[in-house]
């Protein structure tokens, strides 16, 4: 049975930790299409269609409802906020950090139609979102 040399096993693992990290950034620091004003992250979200509706779920945990904006224009919905850091004693050591925090930015862009917002719920750290479809006038298909 060969030894295991103790600096390739180090090895091994430091190129595992960096695999790691680089698919935490992958998950939470997309690149964007559209150009932003600061760096931000992106929440996770749910979209769910019905025939009348779409559901969405974008998960927030931590979040102040009262920081939090969502607006709908052209059929993009766009939720963004903020999620403070916490205070860290002065004393202490950062193990690890690997919840976002600061300015958030989520689009969601939907298939041509028109959309009302029905009902907004913020609990348990998620915003849910309920949009009701709406028919198109004579005006917008001839556009």
């Amino acid at each position: 049975m060969a030894a295991i040399d103790p600096g390739t096993l180090m090895w091994a693992r430091a190129c595992e930790l960096i695999d790691r990290a680089e698919r935490l950034h992958r998950q939470f620091f997309q690149p964007r299409a559209v150009p932003v004003r600061d760096l931000c992250w992106e929440p996770p979200v749910d979209v769910i269609e019905t025939d009348s509706d779409f559901l969405i779920s974008v998960a927030l945990p931590g979040v102040d409802s009262n920081a939090v904006k969502v607006t709908v224009e052209n059929g993009t919905v766009m939720v963004t906020g903020f999620r403070r850091t916490n205070t860290l004693p002065r004393s202490s050591r950062i193990h690890r950090l690997e919840i976002p925090y600061g300015r958030f930015e989520r689009r969601i862009t939907f298939p041509a139609s028109s959309l009302e917002l029905a009902q907004a719920e913020f609990a348990d750290g998620c915003l849910m979102l309920k949009f009701t479809k709406q028919p198109f006038t004579e005006e917008q298909i001839n556009v």
